[in-house]
């Protein structure tokens, strides 16, 4: 039997209330990929639905959260467990989580839960449309499987995940969703949902390592003259995993410092590679600077040290009229205005003094 702890909160938080009380209001709701808010119009075609970038303007919104309440104890110190079910079972098992569901719309809404496919490849977490179903998902029950709830309303429901004895080893991916529709006046149906992540992995033994490694730190500046430091990443463990991090500048010109710098490398593969591009201030110096990336997944993290240029900050061209035409043209008339009247003095002198005395 798991122990678990609260998610998202500290060991010692309070149990949550009774699932017939009225909740206060959920945490933030999960960020994209998670969050997935698409919407259906009518395609002229015996009544069904096709995707629509745009939900419809003159409806309530069909909007929703969900958190994760539980973690196992044996992962208090992983990041990622607190916000994702991220966990290692033996074939057989069956382990289970509590959610927290929100009704974030502005009038009553019936709340769909259950699980769908999820994969993790080159794109990332990539998440399967509507309610694809994978090995993973079909091992997962949620109950209830609905629930109606008023505006700003919380419900709790159990996820249970129930492993096959035969489950070959390996790490599977699928997503909880939670999900909200509604249908405005022009009969438009808009649907709204957000989920949490799944990573399980299977297999005898103790949980499969973890681990990555960081590139040499580069430095550049794009056309436009963007400061960005890049890095390869490579997934050099057993498990996906989820890096961030930041990333700090020091020892730069005159001392100068700066970050630390939010850093967001996606999901990573099984033997996956990417490129973390960093963006910094436009203004910053050439450098060199005195680079540190620390990434993380969960608890497994790495450091990568080096130092860094960037390039010339490049100066705006400054667009100036020329004057030369009109100064060169001024100072050769007033030259000549001087010659003038220096000339027309030397002629009034010599007339004074050549002129006969007169007598009285």
């Amino acid at each position: 039997m798991s122990v678990l702890v609260t998610a998202g909160a500290p060991a010692s938080a309070a149990h949550p209330a009774p699932a017939s009380a009225v909740r206060a209001p959920a945490l933030a709701e999960p960020e994209g990929p998670e969050a997935d808010v698409p919407a259906a119009e009518p395609d002229g075609r015996n009544g069904r639905h096709r995707p629509s970038a745009r939900p419809s303007p003159g409806g309530p919104s069909t909007t929703v959260g969900i958190r994760l309440i539980d973690a196992p104890v044996d992962r208090r110190d992983d990041t990622r467990a607190h916000k994702y079910i991220v966990d290692h079972v033996r074939p057989g098992t069956t382990i289970m989580r509590r959610v927290m569901v929100r009704n974030s719309s502005e009038v009553r809404r019936t709340v769909a839960l259950y699980a769908a496919a999820a994969n993790v490849g080159q794109k990332g977490f990539v998440l399967a449309p509507d309610r694809t179903e994978n090995e993973l998902s079909s091992w997962i029950r949620i109950a209830p499987a609905e629930e109606v709830l008023a505006p700003d309303e919380e419900a709790e429901a159990l996820v249970t995940i129930t492993v096959p004895r035969r489950a070959e080893a390996g790490e599977r991916y699928a997503v909880i969703w939670a999900e909200v529709a509604g249908v405005d006046g022009r009969n438009v149906r808009n649907v709204g949902r957000a989920g949490i992540r799944v990573y399980l992995s299977v297999g005898p033994g103790g949980e499969p390592p973890s681990g990555f490694e960081i590139g040499p730190l580069t430095g550049g500046r794009e056309k436009d003259g963007t400061p960005v430091l890049t890095a390869e990443v490579r997934n050099t463990g057993r498990r996906a995993l989820d890096l961030a991090g930041e990333l700090r500048l020091a020892e730069g010109p005159g001392g100068l410092s700066a970050g630390p710098v939010k850093v967001e490398a996606g999901t990573l593969a099984l033997g996956g590679r990417a490129t973390v591009r960093v963006a910094l201030d436009r203004r910053l110096p050439d450098g060199p600077w005195a680079a540190t990336l620390d990434l993380a997944s969960g608890w497994t993290k790495r450091s990568a040290t080096g130092q860094v240029s960037f390039g010339p900050v490049p100066v705006a061209a400054v667009t100036a009229v020329d004057r030369s035409g009109q100064v060169l043209t001024g100072g050769l008339a007033t030259s000549g205005l001087v010659l003038v009247l220096f000339a027309v003095y030397a002629y009034r002198r010599r007339t004074r003094v050549r002129q006969p005395a007169t007598v009285a």
